[in-house]
């Protein structure tokens, strides 16, 4: 931990605001305070890069709200007036040790196609090449599937893969995941995790005590397993100990890696995309994509459903309906119904040179399902 040369940095709203809405300056400057000083640890300066919540909370008390909204509509109202003073509230808070910050907003829609996660390694790598902190949130003003899915804690379990990170330090209100609820006697510190399997029989809490944010410890053991599995490690405990963590002190929980790294595109794809659409496989298919690691041809098909463009993620299943996989599809919705069950070869010779090729090729493909 110590020894960590790129680190990214997650802290939720709870971390950062009062209970009733609005940020709280103290809090802020605190993790600012952590932050900075570990950028100037260790043999030269380490990359940090902040995904931070806390727009739609911090947006809460200039509204005239006093609890975070249902409607979405509202919602992105205040992560619209939230969005700015969070901001300017961290590169007030920075200022005071010369460091620039630079927003940068993401939703899983720019995570679904190579271009946009190329253009936002690119700007991350840029960034932290100018020595500027990156403070990243996903765009809520905007987005709708993402406000209903929580907190960052998955976003920046992705950032870390995406910048090649040698950390994730997510912090919480709590110091570390337990064996039960923290506020319960007889509850201990679960002080490390080398597999997910050991965290069977465990009641993971969901919901934050502040009540302003949407995250809660089931995402962030949720996030740990993501990183963990891309071979980046995980420290899970409270932004009060942020500065013990950076430092590579004693604290919360670690989490061990437990794969290896693989392709960014393919770990977005995995975790980050949203199906557009979905292609049914005979059991020969599935056969080959699944234990023989083949792409999927149109032969193999059975049929199709939603509303998808050459380039969308879509979702693979078995003869019974079940998630096996999922891929890059590389024809529209409307031309998939005339290829189905037949060869490449015979459409090719019937329909041009351009339709002898995968409906969806390996490379752009992940399981779901482990032969």
């Amino acid at each position: 931990m110590a020894e960590a040369r790129r680190i990214v940095v997650k802290v939720g709203s709870s971390s950062l605001t009062t209970a009733s809405g609005g940020l709280d300056a103290d809090r802020v400057d605190a993790l600012v305070d952590a932050l900075a000083g570990a950028r100037g640890q260790g043999k030269g300066k380490r990359d940090l890069v902040l995904v931070s919540s806390g727009a739609i909370a911090a947006g809460l008390a200039p509204l005239g709200l006093t609890r975070r909204p249902r409607d979405l509509p509202r919602q992105q109202a205040a992560a619209s007036v939230g969005q700015g003073l969070l901001v300017a509230r961290y590169t007030a808070s920075f200022a005071r040790y010369g460091v620039r910050v630079g927003q940068v907003l993401l939703t899983t829609a720019d995570t679904s196609r190579r271009s946009h996660y190329r253009n936002a390694y690119r700007t991350l790598d840029q960034l932290l090449a100018m020595g500027a902190l990156p403070v990243i949130n996903e765009n809520d003003t905007v987005a709708t599937d993402e406000i209903r899915f929580g907190d960052n804690d998955r976003l920046a379990a992705l950032v870390a893969h995406l910048v090649h990170a040698d950390l994730l330090v997510l912090l919480s209100d709590v110091d570390g995941l337990y064996d039960g609820d923290p506020a319960a006697p007889g509850t201990s510190l679960v002080p490390e995790v080398r597999d997910p399997a050991e965290l069977r029989g465990i009641e993971i809490g969901s919901a934050g005590r502040a009540g302003v944010g949407t995250g809660g410890m089931a995402t962030k053991v949720e996030a740990a397993a993501i990183a963990a599995a891309a071979e980046v490690p995980v420290v899970l405990t409270s932004a009060s100990r942020a500065g013990e963590a950076l430092a590579g002190g004693a604290t919360g929980t670690y989490f061990h890696p437990t794969g290896r790294r693989y392709a960014d595109r393919l770990l977005w794809l995995q975790h980050a995309s949203t199906p557009q659409g979905a292609l049914a496989l005979d059991a020969g298919a599935v056969r080959a994509v699944v234990d023989g690691n083949a792409s999927l041809l149109p032969a193999g098909i059975t049929g199709a459903t939603g509303r998808f463009s050459a380039g969308d993620p879509v979702e693979l299943r078995d003869p019974d309906g079940r998630p096996v996989a999922r891929g890059l599809v590389n024809y529209d919705a409307e031309e998939l119904p005339r290829l189905l069950g037949r060869s490449t070869r015979e459409l090719a010779k019937e329909l041009g040179p351009e339709y002898e090729r995968e409906v969806v090729h390996r490379d752009d493909l992940v399981l779901l399902r482990r032969p």
